[in-house]
């Protein structure tokens, strides 16, 4: 399956290859059965654009760590666009704090932040813990193996 993963750099994720998210994004859309051709965006950006993007969006006025925008269903497409299963941010240097302070690398950590937004686009929900969190933590370790240091749902 072929899918159109965007990235928009406005922190360099170092140790953490593009390349290799964009795989990874490909594989946890395929899995969940996302339909050919659809395209992602992944914003890497900082602390500040979260906590603003957390506030407009939820009304949190606080820095998150990654948050999943789906596409709005009755957003018009322009000619011979892909259709989008929605943006995710990602703020770089509360991952490389996160990171730090799980004991692995900024890569595992970047991935593991896609895998969960990914989930989240797809349908997944973990905020009101329960079955639903457990399902979705399963699917993450499914993508990623045991994820070393997160004991549960971001």
């Amino acid at each position: 399956m072929a899918y159109a993963v965007d990235f928009v750099v406005e922190i360099e994720p170092g140790g953490a290859a593009l390349d290799a998210l964009e795989a990874l994004a490909g594989h946890v859309l395929g899995g969940e059965g996302v339909a050919d051709g659809v395209s992602l965006t992944i914003l890497t950006t900082d602390d500040e654009t979260l906590q603003d993007l957390n506030s407009r969006f939820l009304g949190i006025d606080a820095p998150t760590d990654v948050l999943a925008f789906p596409e709005a269903a009755e957003a018009p497409l322009g000619e011979g666009e892909a259709p989008s299963l929605g943006e995710i941010a990602i703020s770089v240097p509360t991952a490389q704090q996160q990171a730090a302070e799980l004991g692995h690398s900024l890569a595992d950590e970047m991935a593991h932040l896609l895998t969960h937004g990914i989930l989240h686009l797809c349908g997944y929900d973990h905020e009101g813990g329960g079955e639903e969190a457990a399902r979705m933590r399963a699917r993450e370790e499914h993508y990623l193996g045991d994820i070393k240091g997160h004991s549960g749902p971001a």
